[in-house]
């Protein structure tokens, strides 16, 4: 079992939550105010909820769960790698495949392949090595993914300094009069339904910039690139501005189109830059529209450009 934690508070006072997070704990801010609310964090001995106001005096106490071993198992299978050195890959993620092993997902994920296929980076925890970032089941398009704990290092750090390009095509309902814009909106998980996330006052910074790509009767095709990268940014932007991503189960509807059978949403990762670690060089990476993309854009009426 892993050893208890204790920590005296002294002069901090706030949300134990906060106090939490601010104390330089192996373990996400997330991870320890869900331990709070399953009792493995007591303050004096009592349980508490994460809106707990710390004082001084409170002795809090952290019992780590036993975590039960698991193994990934590497599993065969095709993989559309685009690049790959001594440090990273890059693959093209087909829609429908889950990037890495979670509840409901233990095989056949994104990474079972391809720790067939290479040895990946281990920093980032048993249930994601190599991952450096995600994109979702029924997004496809273009992920980095390291192979050893250096590189992996040096892609977050890029990462996090925005340094990345990522550009995504997205075919959103309505039409558009402006040819370019920016989305500048908060986000945070959603006060009710906690699996999703939503624009919200306090919540983390987001920018979404798009261009249009192509016009269609009812619909537009956009081409959108992160500034930052938070947990469903382009579905929760483009719903937020009224112009959500068609075939989006989640956040849009599930609108469907006449005459076409939509898996997910229809957003591709379709170019991505980033520095090679070792030696500093930039890489960019470019994919096609897939197949069922290319097949929903053919049954929409073009409308004519009103610009050059």
């Amino acid at each position: 079992m892993t050893d208890k934690i204790t920590i005296n508070i002294t002069d901090q006072t706030g949300r134990i939550d906060a106090i939490l997070a601010n104390q330089d704990l192996p373990y996400s801010r997330t991870v320890l105010a869900n331990w709070v609310q399953s009792g493995e964090v007591l303050v004096n001995g009592q349980r508490v909820k994460r809106s707990y106001k710390v004082t001084a005096g409170d002795v809090i106490s952290i019992q780590p769960p036993v975590v039960q071993p698991t193994e990934i198992v590497a599993e065969a299978m095709p993989l559309d790698i685009v690049y790959e050195d001594a440090d990273l890959l890059v693959v093209n993620k087909p829609q429908g495949m889950v990037v890495h092993p979670a509840a409901g997902h233990t095989s056949g994920t994104l990474v079972n392949g391809l720790l067939h296929h290479a040895p990946l980076s281990t920093i980032n925890g048993e249930f994601r090595p190599g991952i450096v970032h995600r994109i979702d089941r029924d997004t496809s398009g273009l992920l980095m993914v390291a192979k050893n704990d250096q590189a992996h290092q040096a892609l977050s750090a890029q990462l996090k300094a925005h340094k990345n390009d990522r550009i995504y095509y997205a075919l959103v309902r309505g039409e558009f009069e402006e040819n370019t814009g920016t989305i500048n909106a908060p986000i945070a998980r959603h006060a009710i339904d906690r699996k999703k996330q939503a624009v919200q006052e306090g919540g983390r910074e987001a920018v979404t910039h798009f261009e249009v790509i192509a016009r269609y009767v009812g619909y537009t095709l956009l081409k959108v690139r992160l500034e930052t990268g938070r947990t469903h940014q382009i579905r929760v932007h483009l719903t937020y501005i009224g112009h959500p991503i068609v075939g989006d189960p989640v956040y849009g509807g599930a609108q469907k189109l006449p005459g076409v059978t939509l898996a997910g949403q229809l957003l591709h990762a379709k170019t991505l830059s980033l520095t090679q670690p070792t030696t500093g060089e930039t890489l960019t990476f470019d994919s096609e529209i897939p197949a069922y993309f290319a097949q929903a854009l053919a049954t929409l009426t073009p409308i004519n450009p009103q610009h050059d």
